[in-house]
């Protein structure tokens, strides 16, 4: 007897470290259930034991499965097979404790997200099911929140906030935000990972951020589908003071912005000193979001090395849109877009701004001045667009060497430059129904090259120049009868050059305004 009890145990222990081995866990052989009933142990079970194997694929079959937050470790798979669905539980307190997360540019203590690793390496995400954050729930409390017309009672998550984070200082723009004292998990954040890849899953009902690695090295997101409707920050994914990052193939429709590249705010984000930098993006779609790919404006820890290229944006608010503020610091360059299409286009097809908190007060150099510059676009074709494009620096620091190459955009407004030098446009034609196509001010070095419009405006100048020095056109040739192809105003206007241009289907090749305080040549 005692044998057969030894064989049997043997046999046991060898079976178990057969099918362990093998590197399956199924969630139905952990206890797990795809009833929709909440198994949040059996799932974190089953990491935890593909964990002490030394990794493994923790495998979601087909069917609707109920749970809280998972801590992803290394070398885990999780593999959501076509037909699982994967829906977070909407109690709040199955997120706490609080653990470190960054938050909007900050690290602070909040709720748990959803899916979340530290210090981990090696995690994959992947199958053809779809992951759902069921966000609506924290949404509504956010509005409830934001909404007040009169000062609420705190809630139990307020209070522990405030508690937690009472050190963290807070720029003057985002005191409302953080005043709300809720704040919402990401539905995915590594924090301090490597090696990470999200394929094939559909992610939907983010209560916050979706796809949002902090701090992280070599990140692959390849065709994945996100869907988030009206919704508040409800962004695709943001990287976040992350290295080596390869987003392609992927669709995005969501509540903010599609993909936004971040890499901290204000002191906090300079404290951490880690820049988003040798990031591709390329061939995805993009469809509702308040911006097609975004950087900043948390770009405290600089931006670095971005290409963006084979993309298409059909509905979102802008096209690409850089933005940042005084006080944030940091420098974004070396940005390349290119092979571009937008349809659809609420607002601008391009914004850099670093206006974005309004500040007016004009301050010296310092670790808190953010720069913009080497941002090379080309390629690009936009139709059904508000407007081109707005450039807007600050006098301390204007934006500098930006081009705009092989452009070709419909739109109501055309480009506008405020406060930048060493601005290039090449083979540019923008047809407008308001206003000029090209207007440039308070700027200096620029060059105009081949710019146009097929539809120019009764009296209204194609180029319009402002208080500009050492100014370029050149090569320009209107095809259509215009009444009036540029106009130079402005006492500090000095250094305007036309050069090789045909002007004969122009009434007017300049026109000069009464400040103007220099004579122009046309040749």
């Amino acid at each position: 007897m005692k044998k057969l009890v030894l064989i049997l145990a043997v046999f046991t222990a060898f079976t178990s470290l057969s099918w362990a081995n093998n590197g399956w866990f199924n969630i139905l052989e952990h206890g797990g259930n795809n009833k929709g009933e909440l198994c949040t142990e059996a799932i974190q079970g089953a990491i935890d034991k593909a964990s002490e194997f030394g990794g493994g694929t923790v495998y979601f079959p087909a069917g609707e499965y109920l749970t809280g937050p998972l801590t992803l470790k290394s070398n885990i798979v999780l593999h959501v097979e076509a037909g699982a669905l994967v829906k977070f539980s909407t109690n709040f307190d199955h997120y706490l404790p609080f653990v470190e997360v960054r938050w909007e540019g900050t690290v602070i203590q909040t709720f748990k997200p959803l899916l979340h690793a530290r210090d981990a390496k090696n995690i994959t995400i992947t199958g053809r099911g779809t992951i759902d954050g069921q966000g609506r729930a924290w949404w509504e409390e956010i509005w409830r929140i934001e909404s007040a017309k009169e000062k609420l009672e705190p809630t139990k998550y307020q209070k522990m906030t405030e508690e937690a984070n009472g050190h963290i200082q807070t720029a003057d723009y985002y005191k409302r935000t953080r005043s709300y004292l809720f704040h919402r998990p990401p539905l995915f954040q590594a924090f301090k990972c490597e090696d990470i890849t999200i394929e094939g899953v559909t992610i939907q009902n983010s209560p916050f951020w979706t796809i949002n690695p902090a701090f992280c090295n070599n990140i692959t997101i390849d065709n994945v589908s996100i869907y988030n409707p009206y919704s508040p920050n409800t962004d695709g994914i943001n990287p976040t003071s992350c290295s080596n990052v390869r987003i392609s193939n992927s669709h995005i429709s969501v509540g903010d912005d599609c993909i936004t590249i971040k890499s901290g705010r204000d002191a906090d984000g300079r404290k951490w000193a880690t820049p988003t930098e040798n990031v591709t993006i390329t061939n995805c779609t993009m469809l509702s979001g308040h911006g097609g790919v975004v950087i900043g404006s948390e770009m405290s820890g600089s931006i670095k090395k971005i290409t963006i290229s084979n993309c298409v944006f059909d509905g979102t608010d802008r096209g690409i849109r850089l933005k940042a503020a005084r006080g944030r610091g940091g420098v974004v360059e070396d940005i390349r877009v290119s092979n571009v299409v937008m349809n659809n286009i609420q607002k601008e097809a391009f914004m850099f701004n670093l206006f974005y908190d309004k500040n007016t007060v004009e301050e010296p150099v310092t670790e808190r001045t953010p720069i913009f510059r080497n941002i090379h676009i080309s390629g690009v074709i936009a139709t059904n667009v508000n407007t081109a494009g707005r450039v807007i620096g600050i006098p301390e620091m204007p934006i500098h060497n930006l081009s705009f190459t092989n452009i070709n955009i419909q739109a109501e407004q055309g480009f506008s430059v405020t406060t930048a030098r060493d601005i290039e446009f090449h083979d540019v034609k923008v047809n407008t129904t308001i206003g000029s196509a090209f207007k440039v001010e308070e700027s200096s070095n620029i060059i105009l090259d081949h710019v146009s419009t097929q539809t120019p405006l009764k009296d209204t100048p194609v180029v319009k120049l402002n208080n500009v020095s050492n100014v370029l056109l050149n090569n320009n040739f209107p095809m259509q009868p215009t009444d009036v192809y540029v106009e130079v105003d402005g006492k500090d206007t000095k250094s305007v050059f036309l050069k090789n241009n045909v002007f004969e289907n122009v009434k007017t090749p300049l026109k000069t305004g009464k400040e103007l305080k220099v004579k122009i040549k046309v040749d």
